[in-house]
């Protein structure tokens, strides 16, 4: 499984480097890591304008990231054609590597796109009594706030649900939830 580092989760500093290695820099400017980096990119479920979202997309090619982590992205049908879009401009500039996170199971049509996907972001607490609905073996869990001594068993459970990326890490970010209405 691919592990995917989100800007509050940091690496150790002796982690081996390697493809399967993915950090997520929340701003462009000095690296953090020497891993792979993927630029993230708010897409507020949605609502930011396209000429904002690429501005961001030209900030991160001239940076010379590896790819992007277009986060806080739409799930419903409606938000398909704007993501397309994205992807595709993204492709243009040469970034090609890239990683949608709705962090909620998304409307088949996604799937067409052919990106990976994070299908799970959330707490330990969400994640033990979730039932997996809508994911695909292979597609991402980031699941933050796991109490220290479960760190390991949080990775198994991850395996057992056929994750193909992500992290279970005891740190949290220090950003909103997901709004319900994004989760239906």
């Amino acid at each position: 499984m691919k592990t995917l580092f989100p800007p509050y989760a940091h690496p150790s500093a002796n982690l081996a480097l390697d493809a399967d290695t993915w950090i997520i820099q929340a701003r462009p400017g000095r690296r953090h890591s020497v891993h792979q980096v993927l630029g993230r990119v708010d897409l507020d479920w949605g609502g930011r304008s396209l000429a904002d979202v690429l501005a961001d997309v030209d900030a991160w090619r001239e940076d010379g990231v590896e790819g992007l982590f277009l986060d806080r992205a739409p799930a419903g049908e409606g938000g398909v054609g704007p993501v397309a879009l994205t992807l595709r401009l993204a492709a243009r500039r040469g970034l090609h590597r890239v990683v949608l996170n709705p962090g909620v199971p998304t409307h088949p049509s996604y799937r067409e796109l052919d990106v990976r996907i994070c299908t799970f972001d959330g707490p330990w607490d969400a994640y033990q009594g979730w039932n997996g609905d809508g994911v695909v073996p292979g597609d991402g869990h980031l699941v933050h706030g796991v109490p220290t001594a479960l760190l390991t068993a949080a990775r198994r459970l991850m395996g057992r649900r056929g994750a193909g990326f992500g992290l279970a890490t005891d740190a949290a970010p220090q950003v909103s939830p997901i709004p319900e209405q994004v989760r239906s």
